[in-house]
């Protein structure tokens, strides 16, 4: 196994009132439990928004689980052993983990760096991509006017294999993580799509953002599945 830094991307989707009670805790408990495991260098716990997961209204049965790994093996470790995971796995109906390399990144997440720029950019390949910011308290009803034309507009876009809003506070800290085919298509909803391209624009131009973070990796691996399928089973060489 390689030592270069590995970032995963968990996503767990509950039912039943206990078991969604369980991971909302985990919210709160589950930072302090993660402190200390050998080899994660960065950790976010993250809840999901409603509807197709960009949304004013939280989703209670689905949560996210971002970790940095100084390397391979200390994330297998986790994910084999960690009470934390092992929770999880036992909780939830569905936990799908997309193993991944940096090769583009900018911004700071809690005024740090996590990303190690580590792979090379292939075009042709599957792409995963997290947006990530802080939004000032007086922009926030001026961000969240746009939310849903942007979410219309990414729902069926070709070339999207999966994508979900998430975040650590409710309206104020937000996140998404989107899987594509490949750069093109990316791209061209980035760059092409008309109120992604506008929310962008309001943003540069009005300094909605307290912090923001864009990152693009290359995934390499998949584990488990999500509502009993692998989004991205037909676009990789091998998964764990």
């Amino acid at each position: 196994m390689t030592n270069k830094q590995v970032v995963t991307v968990s996503f767990a989707q509950y039912t039943g009132l206990a078991n969604r009670w369980w991971a909302f805790k985990q919210m709160g408990l589950a930072p302090e439990a993660l402190q200390q495991t050998p080899g994660l260098e960065f950790v976010k716990i993250l809840g999901s928004g409603g509807g197709n997961g960009f949304s004013i209204r939280p989703n209670w049965g689905v949560y996210g689980l971002l970790g940095v790994w100084e390397n391979e093996k200390a994330a297998h470790h986790f994910f084999e052993h960690h009470p934390t995971f092992l929770g999880i796995r036992q909780k939830a109906n569905d936990v799908w983990t997309v193993f991944m390399r940096t090769f583009m990144a900018h911004g700071q997440w809690d005024k740090v760096d996590p990303f190690t720029i580590n792979a090379e950019k292939d075009e042709d390949a599957p792409v995963a991509v997290i947006t990530r910011a802080t939004i000032h308290t007086k922009d926030l009803w001026r961000f969240w006017r746009f939310v849903p034309k942007v979410s219309r507009s990414v729902k069926n876009r070709e070339g999207l294999l999966f994508s979900v809003g998430i975040g650590e506070l409710p309206l104020v800290q937000q996140a998404t993580f989107s899987l594509w085919e490949n750069s093109h298509f990316m791209k061209a909803y980035a760059y092409q799509s008309e109120y992604h391209r506008e929310v962008v624009k309001r943003t540069r131009e009005l300094g909605w953002y307290e912090e923001e973070l864009f990152a693009r990796f290359k995934p390499y691996a998949t584990q488990g599945s999500w509502y009993g399928k692998d989004p991205l089973v037909n676009y990789l060489w091998r998964t764990t």
